[in-house]
């Protein structure tokens, strides 16, 4: 079987879409976690905020939880996963879209936001400078960008965990509940071939974000998952 091509992601997430909110819930503090980043957001009560690549709509959720009052915009390029995410999240409270996570801007999102939350999404862009790049556009002066993302390029300790949950847990529950591995296999060598926490930092620096600067997770995913944050320079008007 050929290897998952990044552009191909997406429609792999379609086959998968509905065991996969299953599949992450096995995961020990995964939704908690997720909350976590929710919270670094660091935005007022009234917000309006961008969960970019929303999946089945945990990220979602979390953002919800953390600010009741937010205007969230939700967004995601698998038709799939946006299906399943439309099941769970109140028509109230979210706007859900299709998009290319790309350029968002491109497929009719509009900003500017006071935050964007991207979980698990910016190591699966072909062009992540250019992804970075139209998302500073999409953010108000001082607006916070998170990344809740995995980074395990620093560490051996960090990369023989991805390795050892990958290959035990999570690979192994993929073909249980999706009767296919190709997804997980892809998802555990992007992980593998994802910047370190510096290189990020510093890709996010250059892409021209400033006050650039990672908190971590607890439990097991201590040192393998991330809360990159940054913000848009300038002062809300």
């Amino acid at each position: 079987m050929m290897p998952l091509a990044k552009p191909d992601v997406p429609g792999e997430f379609d086959r998968v879409a509905r065991s996969y909110e299953f599949l992450t819930g096995l995961n020990p503090g995964y939704r908690r976690h997720l909350g976590l980043s929710a919270s670094r957001l660091g935005v007022g009560p009234d917000a309006r905020i961008l969960d970019l690549c929303c999946g089945t709509g945990a990220s979602t959720r979390a953002i919800l939880a953390q600010h009741p009052g937010a205007q969230v915009v939700a967004a995601d390029g698998s038709p799939g996963m946006l299906a399943e995410a439309r099941r769970r999240l109140p028509e109230d409270r979210v706007q859900l879209l299709r998009v290319d996570a790309m350029d968002p801007a491109a497929s009719g999102i509009e900003g500017p936001f006071d935050a964007i939350l991207m979980a698990y999404g910016i190591r699966n862009m072909s062009e992540p400078d250019r992804c970075l790049a139209n998302l500073i556009n999409l953010l108000r002066p001082g607006g916070t960008i998170c990344f809740h993302e995995y980074s395990v390029a620093d560490t051996a300790t960090a990369r023989a965990t991805w390795n050892a949950v990958s290959l035990g847990v999570i690979i192994p529950g993929g073909l249980l509940t999706s009767g296919t591995t190709r997804l997980y296999r892809y998802l555990r060598r992007s992980v593998l071939d994802f910047d370190g926490v510096t290189a990020f930092e510093e890709r996010l620096r250059r892409a021209g974000f400033t006050d650039v600067r990672t908190e971590p997770m607890d439990g097991w995913q201590r040192g393998i998952v991330h809360s990159f944050l940054a913000r848009r320079p300038g002062m809300a008007t």
